[in-house]
């Protein structure tokens, strides 16, 4: 539970603009959303807000520092940039989706093995710059990793234990292998 709460004891809290809502269709984590949206709701406040998924992060609000990174019809993209009107017939993979049937994703295993995951912070983005990279590249090279993770910014670890698992991961996605 977070330490500051808005008098509804939400901890993010939104400010509606008082313009008339529209209807937004997507599809998150794999479920059909139906909803409708104020105009200048941003992608991250309606995943706060709406679908209350708390695992896509805050940071700068800018676009800077990737700590906000979701999966949008298949690229990593800042959830702070986009309107949620914008998403409008996407298909959203969040941090939360990468789990399946409360197992955790290779991706996020060898996170926690490589000690990728310092503070945690910057692992949700980080997770799923990583995921939109191998999903288009199964055998990057360490520059393509470089490259991906390039919006994400993390001040524990160093990169290494992140673009380690990464490159792990990649191999054992390719070998097909989820054994230690």
């Amino acid at each position: 539970m977070c330490d500051r709460h808005n008098k509804d004891g939400d901890c993010f809290e939104y400010v509606e603009s008082g313009m008339p809502r529209v209807p937004m269709s997507c599809k998150i984590n794999g479920e059909i959303v139906h909803k409708m949206v104020d105009p200048t709701m941003t992608l991250l406040q309606f995943l706060h807000k709406d679908m209350s998924l708390f695992g896509t992060k805050e940071g700068c609000g800018e676009g800077e520092c990737g700590a906000c990174t979701i999966k949008m019809n298949g690229r990593a993209v800042n959830s702070c940039l986009v309107l949620a009107a914008e998403a409008q017939g996407s298909e959203i993979i969040t941090v939360e989706g990468l789990s399946k049937n409360g197992e955790l994703s290779v991706l996020q295993k060898e996170f926690i093995k490589h000690d990728a995951l310092q503070c945690g912070f910057c692992t949700p983005g980080m997770l799923m710059s990583a995921r939109a990279l191998l999903d288009k590249n199964n055998d990057p090279d360490l520059e393509e990793v470089k490259e991906a993770i390039a919006g994400n910014f993390c001040r524990c670890t160093g990169y290494f234990p992140i673009i380690d698992a990464i490159l792990a991961t990649a191999k054992k996605e390719r070998e097909g292998s989820d054994h230690e």
